[in-house]
């Protein structure tokens, strides 16, 4: 589906700088909501964010004061000079928040991973002009994502964006969630208009790594973060170790390094076409070392077919991987960055040998003519 979104300037009046979407994790009393709405005000952010209705892991657990707390982000927002922000999950969310004229909708990760969720609540959105943001599912499934978009977007949205929260992906991990660049780099790709913004708080897990985040996004060209900053973080009732005080928000912002997608600087252009151009060589090398390394893998197959050998060699397998780690360290090149590529290799070689396996396996005999 061709996705005509809204450009953010058109909805968020931003433009050369980020979009930056900061405030408590929940709102809890009027008072605290009010005192983060103003304190972040002064940090030159665009809205103020605050969960009105959570959901939660397990039961028993602070779930957001709900519906009645909309009236306080409401006031919050005007007292500040800030436009608002919550999380919807339901229709009924949808319908108080666009009456108490929340400014800007977003769906969270725990909804986009269920598309009856999703297609319910695009419809309580048909013809809306707020913006609606949509954050990846809680899984790396690209699909997911896009399938959310798309149905938001046939609903009549085009004040339209997403947002890149990482994903549980199990184990032992440095960050809450992982940040898989590279389907956030696929989604760009896939739909180049759609503004894409970062959640450095839920990425993290913890405040002292969200300024690392926040610049890797920058880097990547991504249009915005979304931060969450408590008026006193420590006692928080939701999420309290990832959220930020709104002073240390201004910290974060004024030494980010803010990078252009490109120059008119002649001289830059003009070494970076060399630098490209020498990069298509180097790819053209790539792409002919591989396909000769897959007329290897097709001889090995007929070798291994006509010895009964079995396509996967589990001790082989392993004696690579370790000589090709090893080798890797001795050229400086990152060690998870190598694994990753041999496993693709890999996969392509095995699949390959299946497919000529396969393929023997259907070529029956000639039948003997009858007697």
């Amino acid at each position: 589906m061709n996705i005509d979104a809204q450009p953010l300037i058109q909805w968020a009046g931003i433009a050369g700088k980020p979009l930056v979407i900061a405030g408590p994790c929940s709102a809890e009393t009027e008072e605290q909501l009010l005192e983060t709405a103003e304190r972040v005000a002064a940090q030159g952010v665009g809205y103020l964010r605050a969960g009105i209705w959570k959901a939660r892991t397990r039961p028993n657990s602070f779930e957001g004061i709900g519906e009645p707390a909309l009236p306080w982000l409401r006031a919050a927002g005007t007292r500040s000079g800030l436009r608002t922000a919550t999380e919807v999950a339901t229709p009924a969310h949808v319908e108080a928040a666009l009456r108490h004229q929340i400014d800007l909708l977003w769906i969270g990760a725990r909804t986009t991973v269920n598309p009856f969720s999703v297609q319910e609540l695009a419809a309580a959105l048909r013809g809306t002009t707020v913006p609606i943001l949509i954050k990846n599912p809680t899984n790396p499934d690209l699909a997911l994502w896009l399938g959310a978009v798309e149905r938001v977007y046939s609903a009549g949205v085009r004040a339209l964006g997403v947002i890149h929260r990482g994903f549980s992906i199990g184990g032992q991990t440095r960050f809450r969630n992982a940040p898989m660049w590279d389907l956030v780099i696929e989604m760009r790709r896939t739909l180049p208009g759609v503004p894409i913004l970062c959640d450095p708080s839920h990425i993290t897990g913890r405040r002292d790594l969200v300024p690392e985040i926040a610049q890797r996004a920058m880097d990547l060209g991504l249009d915005g973060l979304m931060i969450e900053a408590h008026r006193s973080p420590d006692e928080a009732w939701s999420d309290a170790g990832q959220q930020v005080t709104p002073e240390r928000l201004g910290e974060i912002l004024r030494q980010l390094h803010i990078r252009v997608p490109e120059t008119d600087d002649a001289r830059f252009n003009a070494r970076l076409g060399e630098l490209r151009q020498e990069i298509d060589e180097v790819d053209q090398e790539i792409l002919e070392v591989l396909a000769r390394r897959m007329r290897i893998v097709e001889q090995m197959a007929e070798c291994k077919l006509a010895s009964s050998v079995t396509t996967f060699q589990v001790a082989r397998w392993k004696a690579l991987l370790d000589d090709r780690m090893m080798r890797a360290a001795h050229l400086r090149l990152d060690a998870d960055y190598v694994k990753a590529l041999y496993e693709v290799i890999h996969g392509e070689s095995l699949r390959c040998q299946s497919e000529i396996t396969s393929a023997a396996r259907t070529v029956e005999p000639a039948a003997s003519p009858p007697d």
